[in-house]
């Protein structure tokens, strides 16, 4: 009985320290209604600010860049936010 609690034992262990080293993948265009971040890397290959501006128009709104990370690994983060009243700024509305 003694062998097989330590076997639980041993193999519990094991799957924690296997599972805690597995990282979830982010993906490189991430938002909400609220706002979001685009991987610097995407930023290299595409204009952030179409990207940004398609995101929160879906949702009535217009961007508000917040901070740009221009390094390996860094984020550029936006807000989005309603449009002021009696402002020409609107939300561009991108239709494919």
């Amino acid at each position: 009985m003694r062998k097989i609690g330590m076997a639980a034992i041993a193999a519990l262990g094991a799957m924690m320290t296997c599972g805690a080293a597995q990282a979830d993948i982010v993906p490189p265009f991430k938002g909400n209604d609220t706002g979001g971040i685009i991987a610097f890397e995407l930023t290299r290959q595409t204009d952030p600010r179409l990207l940004a501006s398609a995101h929160c128009a879906q949702y009535g709104k217009v961007v508000k860049w917040l901070a740009l990370q221009n390094y390996y690994g860094g984020y550029a983060s936006f807000a989005c936010r309603w449009p002021r009243p009696g402002r020409l700024e609107q939300p561009l509305r991108v239709r494919y």
